[in-house]
């Protein structure tokens, strides 16, 4: 069979691509690799949209201007970005939602508990699974045809231009191709092979849960790599977080985070604090909590709080380990008490408490404390005190495909004439490291929607059109 423009993957970006060639008068085919019921990948399990505006929107309140945006990527990538793309995406994000709207997408304002977002982020009514669903109307309502449980295997390339996909011994050309299957997060073998073992033998990503869906295997990823596509980011890089160490191996979400970082301490299984918990606002910093995890011993680490943090943080679908005394705790998490106790003494001892404000980079911080905490640091001493076991949760990995602001794929710095990628298999053209929340949907958006434009045109150009199924 032929189509016009075919797109790999089922995610946001897939969908945003898909539903735009099809706006542009082509025909349409998405393969999703995942069962129907498991349709949309990470996006799935996303909750809001990072969006620049200069004044209150809807949903949004106050204004979160281009400069404002880009220094708040600038300060998490630690400048690992390209600016011309990241700058393209900021200003994606601030007149895509009526587009979102007319394809059955809902917003609603920043939830309870969801600190210091309700400026920068617009909420998803019903969260990720329901902006899926809706593309998904959409997209079948256009005429774009979808077909799940569909893994492209390999591609069929010609001098970097695409030609078919197989999805086992099934040959599907198109005149154009968006790639959008995501990143290889959900494959162990790749994850073993990009972290490598450790001085004692042992593999790190062993002990990562993948906190989105299983169906990233990156096998186009490797293909384009060994197909001598150009590449940008770092293996070991990724949007990865801390979460309940009780978490499932695949698809555990949002509800496996642990948000009370900012609100306590951290200690590794050695009982020593290894970072600051107040660097910066959460919806800044949660992403990097995985990665200094996976650095621990054993890639675990423990989060302790008091009862002063009750209710200042969204709740975790699984209770902490609760305790009456910081000992009792110590021993119930399996920590040498003495060990932790001298952490929590010296942490308790070098608190300098001035007036508390979770909303505000506030003065509560550390004197004489290495690593000291340097906002939001309160002694942890009204019981009952709660711990959590932390793991490196995996949400995306960063190592893609090289692009630019037409989303061509490219091959030795020359970009495709009919083949282009969106998501996460490019997001690391924009986040080199690090991530604040809600930017990849940002990022997915942005180049779902110029992948799709330019497939659709680059499809028209070749002077043969296929009429919509």
């Amino acid at each position: 069979m032929t189509v016009d423009v075919l797109v790999i993957g089922g995610g946001n970006a897939a969908l945003c691509a898909a539903l735009m060639a099809r706006e542009a008068g082509a025909s349409v085919l998405l393969l999703e690799a995942a069962p129907r019921e498991w349709r949309g990948g990470n996006s799935a399990h996303t909750r809001n949209l990072r969006c620049m505006h200069d004044a209150p929107q809807d949903v949004l309140t106050d204004a979160y201007p281009e400069e404002e945006f880009w220094q708040d990527l600038l300060k998490v990538t630690g400048g690992q970005t390209d600016e011309a793309l990241a700058r393209l995406t900021i200003r994606a994000s601030s007149h895509c939602r009526d587009w979102m709207r007319g394809h059955g997408v809902h917003f609603q304002p920043s939830l309870s508990g969801t600190l210091h977002l309700s400026r920068t982020n617009a909420f998803f009514m019903g969260g990720g699974k329901a902006l899926v669903n809706a593309y998904y109307r959409s997209a079948e309502k256009l005429g774009v045809q979808v077909r799940y449980s569909a893994p492209v295997d390999r591609l069929e390339l010609q001098d970097g231009r695409f030609v078919a996909a197989f999805v086992g011994s099934e040959r599907i050309a198109a005149k154009a191709c968006v790639l959008a299957a995501g990143g290889f997060e959900s494959n162990r073998e790749w994850l073993r092979e990009a972290w490598g073992q450790n001085a004692r033998g042992e593999w790190p990503s062993d002990n990562f849960a993948i906190r989105g869906t299983r169906f990233n295997q990156g096998v186009l990823l490797r293909q384009l790599l060994q197909a001598g596509a150009d590449t940008i980011g770092d293996p070991t890089q990724a949007h990865m977080v801390a979460i309940d160490a009780r978490a499932p191996l695949y698809d555990g979400g949002i509800c496996t985070r642990i948000d009370c970082v900012s609100l306590g301490v951290v200690v590794n299984r050695e009982g020593r604090r290894f970072y600051d918990e107040g660097e910066d606002f959460w919806p800044k910093r949660y992403a990097i909590w995985g990665r200094l995890v996976a650095q621990q011993p054993g890639q675990v680490a423990y989060s302790v709080i008091d009862a002063k943090a009750a209710g200042r943080f969204m709740p975790p679908v699984f209770p902490g380990t609760r305790a009456d005394t910081l000992p009792e705790l110590a021993q119930k998490l399996g920590l040498d008490v003495p060990a932790f106790m001298q952490t929590l003494n010296g942490y308790n001892a070098a608190c300098r408490v001035g007036r508390f404000d979770h909303t505000l980079l506030d003065d509560c911080h550390t004197e004489q404390l290495l690593p000291a905490k340097t906002h939001w640091a309160r002694s942890i001493d009204k019981a009952p005190f709660y711990g959590y076991a932390l793991k490196p949760g995996v949400t995306f990995t960063y190592l893609g495909l090289k692009t630019d602001e037409t989303a061509a794929v490219s091959f030795g710095g020359v970009p495709s004439a009919n083949l282009f990628v969106a998501g996460e298999m490019m997001a690391g053209n924009v986040l080199g490291k690090g991530y604040t929340a809600g930017v990849g949907m940002s990022i997915g958006t942005a180049f779902g929607r110029i992948a799709g434009v330019q497939a659709a045109q680059a499809a028209m150009k070749s002077g043969v059109h296929h009429a919509a199924a």
